[in-house]
């Protein structure tokens, strides 16, 4: 059963829309926060999510952008903005469709089954939202790193992207220069001084022995790579 998560902080229509998919034969979970919402994906991942973005403990872009830390789940925007850079914001940000407030079933319905029609081979990319090493978990979902007591380790935006696309490739050979593309920007694809900078910054952080390190590992002349 194609199981559907919405996440909806107004009760009524929350409710509406878990009546109207039930009924249709969808498995629902509901969540009336982006947190919870978060959660619930990371626990039991859905086939398909129903966001609306004025959610009360977060933007509803942020929730998008901790689902596609390490999924590639159809996300349809609720959203009573309907300005256009609204929309360009929650679809750069990794929506696929967006519905304006208010909206009728019928077409809610419908986009929903061209979503899971267009995401039926790619509902993840096989990356655990939750990525433990015996130093430190990666949380993908809330873009959050803990050390080996659970405690946060803050790293700047630079070091986090750096690390995420690492752990997203795990025990993948990243080249230096998809690295820098990835990171940096296409500008910067000869700029291996950066690399080096930023790696010896996050083993500091991450690596029991930064000058040995088993999780974040160079090969020499070619990347870099992460293995548990």
């Amino acid at each position: 059963m194609t199981r559907v998560l919405v996440i909806e902080d107004e009760k009524g229509l929350r409710q509406a829309l878990a009546i109207n998919l039930r009924g249709r034969q969808y498995d629902v979970a509901v969540a009336g926060t982006g947190a919870a919402g978060l959660a619930e994906a990371a626990a039991h991942p859905p086939d398909a999510v129903i966001l609306d973005l004025g959610l009360p403990d977060m933007d509803g872009c942020e929730v998008i952008e901790g689902l596609r830390g390490y999924s590639a789940v159809p996300i349809i925007v609720l959203s009573a903005r309907s300005g256009q850079p609204d929309k360009v914001v929650a679809l750069d940000a990794g929506a696929d469709d967006y519905v304006t407030k208010p909206f009728g079933m019928d077409e809610l319905l419908a986009r929903l089954r061209a979503a899971l029609r267009r995401g039926a081979s790619s509902a993840g990319d096989g990356t655990e939202p939750v990525v433990e090493t015996a130093s430190f978990t990666v949380d993908l979902s809330t873009t959050r790193v803990h050390d080996a007591t659970g405690a946060d380790v803050h790293l700047t935006p630079t070091e986090w992207h750096l690390l995420e696309v690492l752990v997203r490739h795990e025990g993948k050979l990243v080249s230096q220069r998809q690295l820098l593309q990835e990171v940096w920007g296409p500008a910067y694809e000869t700029e291996s001084n950066y690399l080096r900078v930023y790696m010896a910054q996050l083993r500091r952080k991450l690596e029991p022995e930064p000058a040995h390190p088993r999780h974040l590992i160079t090969e020499p002349g070619m990347g870099y790579r992460f293995v548990r």
